[in-house]
């Protein structure tokens, strides 16, 4: 839940840029980089205007009239998902695929190689070397745990390693892969994928996921780029945290009319997602 890009990058690939300055440096993963999507199973597929939901904090409280929520994984037990879906809801359930978080239960299966640099801001949170065999282990067993407890889809989240300062030498080549891999890893286990950061390769990964959650699109002036899903039917998720879309109705139904017109279903939240506050474009 975090956007750490950089917009220049985003510019740069989506002209058609090469963001490789040179092909030494591309450290090689294990994961095929052109591994086509897996496109046949029997998924959810959020439709564009989907109303939503977004806490990950506190007490998840079940009462909004939308069609979907999106939770933690390892914090929501079974029965809430079940009980959001017998309300006629889908569970789109969260979990960080770029970096480890030292409070989850399975950050002991992580090795010390496998963490890089601390995430700014977000204190016990590390990138992952997304090159690591031993990390996609673990993010295919977190992909299990999803479908065990029956969610619907997945988020998953720090999905651009290689464009912040990670402590590894990550590449665009290296994101994509990995990022196609969490998708396709998902749609095995007839999950729902998202697609979380990583605007600037939106184009190549758009065939991959179901959907998209963006953060702070109207206050980075990034709204249109989601449209690459918008454009093939594939909702398209966005949440704003400044204060002055907290404090102010009229610019709040500034964003929302622009919002609408674009066809992204747009939420103002608190930045810890724990149900503070709600305000909702649709």
């Amino acid at each position: 839940m975090k956007i750490l890009y950089l917009p220049i990058l985003i510019m740069m690939v989506l002209s058609g840029c090469n963001t490789d300055t040179s092909s030494d440096s591309i450290t090689q993963s294990s994961l095929d980089p052109d591994v086509p999507p897996i496109l046949n199973g029997n998924w959810y597929q959020p439709a564009v205007g989907t109303t939503w939901q977004w806490q990950l904090k506190n007490t998840v409280d079940t009462s909004y009239d939308v069609e979907m929520y999106d939770i933690d994984l390892n914090d929501s037990p079974v029965s809430l998902i079940q009980e959001l879906q017998a309300s006629g809801k889908k569970v789109i359930c969260y979990f960080s695929a770029g970096s480890y978080e030292d409070w989850r239960s399975d950050a002991n299966q992580f090795a010390a190689s496998d963490l890089g640099a601390n995430l700014d801001g977000w204190p016990g949170e590390r990138w992952l070397d997304i090159r690591s065999s031993n990390v996609h282990s673990i993010m295919q067993s977190r992909l299990d745990l999803a479908q065990q407890k029956g969610c619907d889809g997945v988020e998953p989240d720090n999905m651009d390693g290689y464009s912040n300062d990670s402590g590894f030498d990550l590449t665009a080549t290296d994101q994509l892969a990995y990022n196609r891999f969490i998708a396709n890893e998902a749609h095995k286990r007839d999950l729902s994928v998202g697609l979380k950061n990583d605007l600037a390769q939106i184009n190549n990964l758009v065939d991959y996921f179901d959907f998209i959650l963006n953060e702070q699109c109207f206050e980075y002036s990034e709204c249109n780029i989601l449209t690459a899903f918008i454009n093939q039917g594939k909702a398209a998720f966005n949440v704003e945290y400044l204060q002055e879309y907290v404090d102010s109705a009229t610019a709040r139904d500034s964003i929302c009319q622009q919002s609408n017109t674009l066809q992204i279903s747009t939420l103002v939240l608190p930045l810890l997602l724990d149900n503070q506050f709600r305000y909702s474009c649709l």
